[in-house]
């Protein structure tokens, strides 16, 4: 089979299963497996690939077709223009995360003090380490599992996390300036209706903010004041219609300035705050 005839394949495969972006992540695992980019892709269309390639292509577009999201596949996600490791233990970054990242580079200076909690792949803080320079980055999640993957990322970027396993505060014992988060924030009974690959392959405790949604941001927010040093700041993600609801969460604990900022798509995205 050639490459040309390769793509067509893949293309076909997952069409077939209903994956709306097929000929994108046709083209994704191909260039995975085979290790190529398009300019040798076109080069080499008529070219045939190796036995190996090809059982190992028809293997990740088998995975696919059974709706395991493509970056548990390929193992790596770019988020904020830097490379992650991801797998099951871990939410997938998505762009929507990228604006909690850059409402937070508003905020953040050199020599601050910045927590980054229910961490998961690492994504924010190491984010926010490479974008600015003498930060003192702490990141902590209750998934042992996460804080694996979370400390590969920050070797993979080369910025210094420290990582501590913690039911949100119950093991933080250090003040900081700025503490962001992006909680678990979708309502249980909402889960099961989301699509297949996140229903059935991303971790629900990452996934899951009790009946109304809310829950991690009351129990935040309560005690959130007891670790932010005088003028510290408090920023969260937020699902698009919990704007209201959570800014009122914090103005009612005694932040100032709440605001609620939308994502590129005009979603409320971020609500943030400080003392």
């Amino acid at each position: 089979m050639t490459f040309r005839e390769a793509m067509r394949f893949g293309e076909e495969q997952l069409n077939s299963a209903g994956i709306v972006e097929a000929k994108n992540d046709a083209w994704l695992l191909l260039a995975f497996v085979c290790k190529i980019d398009h300019t040798y892709y076109y080069m080499h269309i008529e070219d045939v690939l190796s036995e190996v390639q090809l059982e190992e292509y028809k293997s990740v577009l088998s995975k696919r077709r059974e709706r395991v999201p493509l970056q548990y596949i390929t193992g790596e996600q770019d988020f904020m223009g830097l490379p992650f490791h991801v797998n099951s233990a871990v939410l997938i970054p998505r762009q929507d995360t990228e604006t909690l990242v850059e409402e937070a580079l508003k905020v953040v200076r050199p020599g601050m003090k910045v927590l980054d909690m229910c961490t998961g792949s690492g994504c924010i803080i190491i984010s926010i380490l490479k974008h600015v320079v003498d930060v003192e980055g702490h990141g902590c999640d209750i998934s042992k599992q996460a804080l694996v993957v979370a400390k590969e990322n920050a070797k993979l970027n080369n910025v210094n996390v420290t990582f501590e396993r913690s039911d949100l505060f119950d093991s933080i014992t250090d003040t900081f300036d700025v503490i962001v988060s992006n909680p678990p924030y979708i309502p249980t009974d909402v889960i099961h209706g989301l699509m297949p690959e996140v229903v059935a392959f991303e971790p629900f405790q990452a996934l899951d903010g009790k009946e109304d949604g809310l829950h991690f941001y009351r129990k935040i927010i309560a005690e959130a004041k007891d670790y932010l040093n005088p003028g510290g700041k408090l920023l969260f993600e937020i699902g698009h219609d919990q704007g209201e609801a959570v800014s009122a969460l914090m103005k009612q604990w005694g932040f100032l300035d709440v605001k609620v900022i939308k994502d590129l798509a005009g979603n409320d995205r971020v609500v943030a705050g400080g003392l």
